[in-house]
Parts: C-alpha cells; structure tokens; sequence
C-alpha cells in the first residue's frame, strides 16, 4: 500500500506541476503561433548568413520573441540552418528561444523569485556568448558542410507552418485568416509535443517523491565545500535535465523541488539551461544533422551550459542576491487555491478551446500556405 500511495503522490505532484505551468505553455504555443504566422521565414533566414556580431543579435532577437517550448525551437533552428543562416545564429536563435522567453521568467518568478528570472535572462546572453567563444574556437567547417547537406537532404520531417499573407502587420492581425494560421501552427506544435511534454511531467513527479530529501543532499554535496559543490552541481544538473525529459517552461516546478532540496544556485540554473540536451532532443539532433553533429552540439552546449551556470552563480553570490530555498516546495505544488493561477489558467484555457476550435474547423492540410513576396 505504501508504493501505492507514493505512486498517487508522483502523479498528484505531476498534475500540480502541470497546473502551475499551463498558462505559461499555453501562452508560449500562441507566441510562437503568431511569430510563425506574422514572420516570414525567408527574410528572416537571409538576415541570419554571417557569423557576425549582427546576426547574431537579431538571431538572438528573433528567438526571444519565438517559441519557449525546446522541441518547437529546435525544428525552427533547423529551418533556419537549412535555408542557409550560419551555425552560430542558429544555435544563438535555440538558446534565446528557450531563455529569453517572457512567460519563462514570470514562472520562475513566481515559483522560485525575482532573481531566477534575472539569472534565467541575464544567463541567456552569457549562454549565447560562451557558446559562440566555444564553436569559433573549435570551427569544424567539414562536419558543419555535412550537416547541411544532410538538412538538404531532408533529414528529419519538416513541418510546415501557415503564414499571413502580405500586407502590413495591421492589416495582417486583423485579417480572420491570421488567427486561423496562428491557431493551426499553435496547435500543431502542440500535438507534436504532447506526449514529451507528459512524460516528462510524469518523470518529474517521480523524481519529486520517489527520491529522499538526504539521497538529493548526498547527490548535491550539501554541506561540503562551497567550491567543489558548484562545479559538481554545475554538471550534475545538466544531467538530471538530460534524463527528466522536461522542456523548457516545464522544468521550471522540477528546479523549485531540486533548489529546495539543496541543490546550489548554480546547479539549478545549469538545470534549468539544459533544457536544449534532454534525451529526446539528442535524437531529434542527431536525425536533423547526423550522429557527429549531434555530438559536437552536445558537446558544446554542456561546456556552455556548465560554464554559464558557474559564472551566473559567481556573480550573483558576489552581489548577495542568492534567494533562499522554498522548503515547502513540493507541498505548494501539490495545493489548490483560487490564486493567480487558477484565474491565469481559466483565462488561457478559454484561449487555448478558441484555438482548438479555430484548428478544428480549418485543417492546417486544406489550406493554402501564403507567403509574403
């Protein structure tokens, strides 16, 4: 009976992440929705050939204001990849659309603080530089060719995405027709995500309560020297990122239950980051670009990632702006209350049936796909 109810607790803890999160999520599938719908994927492409310090920016631009979900950003990156944009870019576009993101920091405030955003948005741009010192430094020319060719080729399955036809962006948003576009592009990235997204809520959950407050202190080196704790930590996130399967916005409860249970500052933030390696996204990479490619970006995005997360907490315990941990982490989860949340997830969610309806009653396959000249 006791595996019972623990196994009732990890699905209860799973269902209270996903309801603190809904909103956020649903917010994201319309951002991105209305990006894809609004935003021509070939002018922004040939903005994005160069290394340079400027497409860069705009990649990094572009990519806050996109998708927050890491599989959606990842199939975006590709495109871009594919029509040509230089690799930094395109790696600069998945890691702002993955930490630049406005719903991210509102979450990881209101669940962990003020200075989780901060370090969340702050960290973006460290990640973004650390991970273009990192490629310029290791350039593999031969292996980047090959992966383009493969993207060429048609590795992976592009997915389409309706887009507004021309005119300008008034007259495009009141256009019935772009909320019928941005309503089939949210949906359908929604649906490829899905079953990803509950997995890893699921995983979370279990890890929430399956796992001992004392086997996390071991794990975390709780109460050992402050040093070796963040290096180790810094690495160990990422790890625990990889194996829980949960994307971007999602992992966001998951970090609040590790910071409680002593994980340090930068430990959390490495975990929170390495929402662009879990498991499932390595194979996405290696089926876009092929095994060594996928590698390399593995290879490089950990570094990035355990290297930012090691300055952020460098510079934020300097200034004293380290927040304390929620002890009572898990148990907020799992609590209903007519709070900000329920009135934010009623609101979404009426969004979210607007947007099922429009999809259902214009199939994305019966439309005609227009595309600005």
């Amino acid at each position: 009976m006791a595996f019972v109810e623990l196994i009732g607790q990890a699905l209860l803890l799973a269902a209270g992440m996903i309801w603190q999160v809904a909103w956020s999520l649903i917010l994201g599938f319309t951002l991105s929705g209305l990006v894809q719908t609004l935003v021509s994927k070939e002018r922004m492409q040939a903005l994005l050939g160069r290394d340079g310090i400027r497409e860069i920016a705009l990649a990094t631009g572009f990519g806050a204001a996109s998708s927050s979900c890491s599989y959606a950003a990842a199939a975006m990156s590709k495109t871009l990849f594919k029509k040509g944009a230089a690799l930094v870019p395109s790696l600069a576009f998945l890691f702002s659309s993955t930490n630049l993101v406005l719903e991210l920091g509102i979450i990881l405030w209101l669940l962990m603080g003020w200075q989780f955003t901060a370090a969340e948005w702050i960290g973006g741009l460290v990640l973004i530089a650390v991970m273009t010192l990192l490629v310029r430094l290791t350039y593999p020319k031969e292996l980047i060719e090959a992966a383009r060719a493969r993207a060429d080729a048609g590795g992976g399955h592009d997915h389409g995405s309706a887009e507004a036809s021309g005119g300008s962006l008034f007259e495009r948003l009141r256009d019935p027709a772009t909320r019928v576009a941005v309503a089939q592009n949210a949906v359908m990235d929604f649906s490829m995500l899905r079953k990803d997204l509950l997995i890893g809520f699921l995983i979370a959950g279990v890890l929430g309560v399956f796992v001992p407050n004392d086997a996390w202190h071991t794990l975390f080196l709780t109460g050992g020297p402050p040093g070796v704790q963040l290096l180790e930590n810094a690495v160990i996130g990422p790890v625990i990122a990889m194996l829980s399967f949960v994307c971007s916005i999602g992992n966001v409860p998951l970090a609040a239950i590790l910071w409680a249970s002593g994980i340090s500052f930068g430990g959390v933030l490495a975990f929170i980051y390495a929402d662009l390696i879990v498991l499932p996204l390595l194979d996405v990479y290696r089926t876009y670009y092929g095994v060594r490619m996928a590698a390399y970006i593995f290879g490089v995005f950990f570094v990035t990632m355990v290297l930012s997360a090691v300055i952020m907490d460098g510079a934020f315990s300097a200034l004293h702006l380290v927040p304390k941990p929620n002890p009572n982490a898990v148990h907020d989860l799992t609590m209903f209350s007519f709070n900000y949340t329920f009135w934010l997830n009623l609101a979404f969610g009426a969004l979210a049936v607007y947007l099922w309806r429009l999809d259902a009653a214009h199939p994305m396959e019966h439309m005609t796909h227009c595309h600005e000249p």
